[in-house]
């Protein structure tokens, strides 16, 4: 098998049938069959199957997939570290991202990355948090900023950025910058959250309904809203409250059209953190783009970046619920 053929696979794949992978690769869709007929002769099984009309991967094609991703993305890593021997300071990069952390933060890293690096092919697409990681595994993007870790082995994840939570609501709010004791004199209010979708890590209703169990209240009237601009608006407008991060509405309560409600028993943070592909290829490009992200990300609750998945034994244990 050559990197060629797996990548015709997983453009077939990708892209749902042949005459969709030959668009995308820009060659004909006979040299696309062909390519595909060869591998499964060669691996001796077919690899898709056709059903009710649609191209469908077969048992075997579903064993090749997470194969076919690392040695395509190996090939790809081989590729950039050559080219990498002679151009040090250009080359593209790819960065995937959740949506709620394109923001203004995210933009002055870019805005300075771009001016110190202006032969750096710099782009940006965002995802779910599960989709930022699928990206990175595949060798689609280079570097990832998602919430919370994926333990997945094949990644590394570098917290940068732990934020706590807050309850935010309209200015008009009668309690409006004032503090309440416990969450449960919140219980009457109507919340506003991300609906439960696969993949997401932002505070989703499922989240802010814990918070409630946890203590005994039950449920909640709520209101699923898939947009952090809309939940903001809808907050604003007094529809509701809402749990976010303070850097979600740092615009909002710098204009003072949303203020926050301080609660006495609520303790509740998410994590950012950096994805890589662990041991992929980074070249000298990507790793400024990587310090950058560190220095910018960096939050008061977290000392130093590290890797996620190794806590120190002698951390002193804070209970906090985090977002899973």
């Amino acid at each position: 098998m050559d990197s060629d053929a797996l990548d015709t696979f997983l453009a077939v794949h990708r892209r749902g049938g042949i005459s969709n992978a030959a668009k995308f690769l820009h060659r004909s869709q006979p040299a696309i069959s062909r390519r595909i007929a060869l591998l499964e002769q060669e691996l001796g099984v077919r690899l898709f199957e056709r059903i009710a009309g649609r191209t469908r991967l077969s048992d075997a094609g579903r064993v090749l997939i997470p194969y076919a991703e690392r040695a395509v993305a190996a090939a790809q890593d081989a590729e950039q570290a050559i080219r990498a021997l002679t151009k040090q300071n250009a080359g593209p990069i790819s960065l995937a991202v959740t949506g709620t952390l394109a923001d203004g933060r995210l933009s002055t890293v870019m805005k300075q990355f771009a001016r110190e690096n202006p032969a750096v092919a710099l782009t940006l697409r965002t995802a779910t948090s599960a989709e930022v990681s699928d990206l990175i595994r595949r060798g689609e993007a280079t570097i990832g900023l998602r919430y919370n870790a994926d333990r997945a082995g094949d990644l590394a994840c570098e917290l940068v950025l732990t934020e706590a939570l807050q309850v935010v609501c309209a200015p008009e709010h009668p309690l409006a910058g004032k503090r309440v004791k416990r969450l449960a004199e919140l219980r009457g209010e109507r919340w506003i959250a991300f609906p439960e979708t696969r993949g997401r890590r932002e505070i989703a209703a499922a989240y802010v309904f814990a918070l409630f169990l946890t203590q005994g209240l039950g449920e909640i009237e709520w209101t699923a809203v898939d947009s952090l601009t809309a939940q903001k608006r809808l907050v604003e407008a007094g529809f509701g409250l809402a749990l976010l991060a303070r850097s979600h509405v740092a615009e909002e309560l710098r204009a003072a059209s949303i203020a926050t409600i301080a609660v006495g028993d609520l303790a509740a943070d998410q994590d950012t953190v950096l994805v890589t592909r662990r041991g992929g290829f980074l070249s000298a490009a990507a790793g400024r783009l990587l310090d950058a992200i560190r220095r910018n990300y960096a939050g008061r609750e977290v000392s130093a970046p590290r890797d996620v998945r190794k806590r120190s034994p002698a951390r002193k244990v804070v209970t906090r619920r985090r977002l899973v």
